[in-house]
């Protein structure tokens, strides 16, 4: 790991990946005052829970077309393009008057995600290979989940001030935007990496696996991203209703999920690609579980716990399996497509959620979605073993 943080396109890297938990997470403790403050408008609770997930709506249907254009014309000077746009749409709520208005900046953030996300994560592939790329997918989910604690305390902190201070923490990118300009190169074209290197012409079979590996992604956001939306009016039901006890589960969850997957690379290499998964997703069962069952605070916080673990098990995978078994020329296409899959469940997850809250109570959903949660780990341990050989051509 150390010899990864001598790099400095890998301190780049981890750079732009800390802006992918600002894009949703950080503005969730200011939920419940968002939709206080314009109280006076239609449906203002379900616009504000939406200020969390409509990023992801423009993220999955614009992530594809983003690592289209990644592979055709360029990974670094999309990610820098993405950075300004991150910073100016992303801190609309601090400028803008009016909840349709500030919805619609988080749309045009999402815009900014798609090509931040779609472009770093080609680059991943496009610097670092085998064991090395395993490694760095562990330090880079470490790197989001501790830059998520701090922020998410920053955030449950000043949220108690204004809902809307917490936006200002997205111009935290224009900081970044320098460093990525001098430490970044714009790599080989895909389709010399794989004349130069014949394992770079991908896995055989990687169109399915790629497939399995979106459908999974998804889902296992979908019933993550439950945390952010809809733990703050879960836990008043509990008796806590603080913003910043939200933030505390959510920056709880982020820290465990820091510290899991650091050591993501050596479980991986002890147990496997589809066993380290498999106990990730029954982590993350487990952990639903504990919600369903929850009637204090101290249960909440333990099944954050261990959904943090299984994030630091189970998110690297995500994308070190598509970057191991696609051809080099394929990188940014299916970066774009794991990312569509991942912020489509975001999106998605107060849509399918509500309505079961509403039939089941939060409980019965909990449980749902831990059982769920379980069929995935089942399906991770058929379909994520080893397939060691290599097409020789595209």
């Amino acid at each position: 790991m150390l010899s990864l943080l001598r790099d400095p396109r890998a301190i780049g890297l981890l750079l732009a990946a800390t802006l992918t938990i600002l894009s949703n997470q950080i503005i969730s403790p200011s939920l419940p005052g968002i939709g206080a403050h314009f109280d006076g408008l239609p449906h203002a609770d379900l616009m504000a829970r939406m200020l969390v997930t409509a990023p992801s709506l423009l993220v999955a249907i614009l992530a594809p077309f983003a690592g289209w254009l990644a592979d055709r014309f360029g990974r670094r000077r999309q990610l820098l393009i993405g950075i300004v746009l991150f910073a100016v749409a992303g801190s609309g709520g601090l400028w803008l008057p009016t909840l349709p208005l500030i919805l619609a900046s988080r749309m045009v953030l999402g815009v900014g995600v798609a090509l931040i996300m779609t472009a770093q994560t080609a680059l991943i592939g496009d610097y670092f290979h085998g064991e090395r790329r395993g490694q760095f997918m562990g330090v880079q989910i470490a790197a989001t989940n501790f830059a998520g604690f701090v922020f998410l305390l920053i955030a449950g902190a000043i949220a108690g001030i204004s809902p809307f201070a917490p936006f200002v923490i997205y111009l935290v990118a224009l900081l970044y935007l320098p460093v990525l300009w001098a430490v970044l190169p714009e790599p080989p074209k895909g389709e010399e990496q794989e004349r130069r290197d014949p394992a770079e012409a991908g896995e055989r079979g990687w169109g399915l696996l790629l497939g399995v590996v979106i459908l999974l992604a998804g889902f296992n956001f979908l019933t993550f991203y439950m945390l952010p939306t809809q733990m703050p009016y879960f836990l008043p039901t509990i008796g806590h209703d603080a913003p910043a006890d939200a933030a505390r589960l959510v920056a709880g969850v982020t820290l465990f999920g820091g510290i899991s997957s650091l050591a993501y690379g050596r479980v991986r290499a002890r147990l496997g690609r589809a066993l380290t998964p498999t106990i990730g997703f029954a982590l993350f069962a487990l952990g639903f579980g504990l919600f369903g069952l929850a009637e204090g605070y101290g249960t909440v916080l333990a099944g954050g716990v261990l959904l943090g673990l299984a994030a630091g098990l189970v998110w690297p995978t995500f994308l070190s399996v598509a970057l191991d078994v696609v051809p080099a020329h394929r990188r940014g296409l299916a970066a774009g497509a794991v990312t569509t899959s991942v912020f489509l469940g975001q999106f998605l997850s107060p849509i399918v959620s509500q309505p079961l809250i509403g039939a089941l109570g939060y409980a019965g959903t909990f449980e749902v979605m831990a059982a769920v949660l379980a069929a995935m780990a089942l399906v991770v341990l058929v379909t994520f073993r080893e397939r060691p050989a290599v097409v020789a051509t595209v």
